[in-house]
């Protein structure tokens, strides 16, 4: 349960002694909402799975992780929010001025003597959990979309490099989706504000019923929608966004009272445990995948390994299946394979027609090039 449901401020505090967290509870619990953890360890725990945390009452001397342990693993967090935690140290006769100081060093916010009055402990508690409040409000407004509600491209990307680097350490899968409206600005200017944003609400509305709370969704774009999910998998995900497609195009928004088709796009893009490959470089891989997506007539691009395979072997990607030609169509074009056979075979002058079908398919691959990698690439053509 989260203390933001209850309309009242979540603190933790962390003792080895059940008579002072019951104290505790006693202190705060008119005002509070309190939850308590007998030692660092489990207390580090607590902090991991509750966002609603905003204070840190603890203890320094306990067992298993003491209160310096706890307070270097909040400040050496790779999570924002975990990190800027306020901590109030609790001190008693036992620890004297070095031990403070060392509190201090590790990034201790504030201190409180043993033994103290409920006044004491409340007014560190308020004016805490107020700074905190206050800071995740003013977070949100920089990291959220305004119209729907859900991440901007900002918060997308920060959340996507927290995810990458916890299932990197923990093996774990985790996909990224990119799901864009096709031709969105034409979209907008021919129906008009409201029913754009119409169509945009009804598509945030309906990543976030599939979301869960691991999950994060953002709206990078006018049109352009992507989601981090951790510990997803490939298969379900892709038929997740397919469901979602379908929902929004037997579902369209209308405009005059006449409903207005809708195409959308999407590509899965997973794993991102490659310990080269970054936040950025995941999306414009992704942003690849959906041009293939697009570029083919596809609703979406499912996943695939080698879509972050490293460009020195991107070659060895299969070709994305194109959409059966028409009925009157004479002959299908060769295949990439085929078409270098017959260049080495001394046949250039008779795939010279075929050439600008095979590059359209290979640009998206070649997308994934960075600048040093195009250069060479080019240099190597014109030898």
């Amino acid at each position: 349960m989260s203390g933001e449901g209850t309309g009242k401020a979540r603190i933790l505090v962390v003792d080895d002694s059940k008579l002072m967290r019951k104290a505790a509870h006693k202190m705060l619990g008119d005002e509070f909402e309190v939850i308590t953890a007998e030692d660092g360890q489990d207390a580090w725990g607590q902090v991991g799975q509750d966002a609603g945390i905003q204070v840190v009452f603890t203890d320094l001397n306990m067992p298993n992780l003491d209160g310096y342990g706890l307070l270097r693993a909040i400040r050496d967090a790779q999570d924002p929010g975990i990190q800027g935690l306020p901590v109030i140290v609790v001190t008693g006769a036992e620890n004297d001025e070095s031990a403070r100081m060392k509190a201090l060093e590790l990034g201790a916010t504030d201190f409180i003597t043993k033994p103290f009055t409920t006044s004491d402990l409340v007014a560190r508690a308020r004016a805490h959990s107020t700074y905190q409040r206050v800071t995740r409000q003013l977070q949100s407004q920089v990291t959220m979309d305004a119209l729907t509600g859900l991440a901007n491209r900002p918060g997308f990307m920060d959340r996507l490099r927290q995810d990458m680097a916890y299932a990197r350490r923990h093996q774990q899968a985790l996909c990224l989706v990119r799901l864009d409206v096709e031709d969105f600005q034409r979209f907008f200017l021919h129906n008009g504000r409201d029913v754009a944003e119409g169509l945009v609400l009804q598509i945030a509305r309906l990543l976030r019923a599939r979301l869960r709370k691991e999950d994060t969704a953002a709206r990078i774009g006018l049109g352009s929608f992507a989601l981090s999910l951790p510990g997803g998998q490939e298969a379900g995900i892709a038929g997740m966004v397919e469901r979602l497609q379908a929902e929004v195009m037997a579902n369209p928004p209308l405009h005059e009272g006449e409903p207005v088709a809708v195409a959308l796009h999407a590509a899965v893009l997973s794993p991102l445990t490659d310990d080269g490959l970054g936040p950025d470089e995941a999306m414009d891989a992704c942003q690849a995948r959906l041009d293939v997506a697009r570029e083919s007539g596809l609703a979406v691009l499912p996943p695939s390994p080698a879509a972050v395979a490293p460009p020195a072997v991107a070659e060895a990607m299969p070709p994305v299946a194109a959409p059966p030609p028409p009925a009157q169509a004479q002959q299908a074009p060769a295949g990439i394979d085929e078409i270098l056979d017959r260049i080495q075979a001394g046949q250039a002058q008779e795939v010279l027609p075929q050439l600008p079908a095979i590059i359209g398919r290979l640009l998206p691959l070649l997308r994934l090039l960075g600048p040093n990698q195009r250069k060479q690439l080019i240099e190597f053509l014109q030898k």
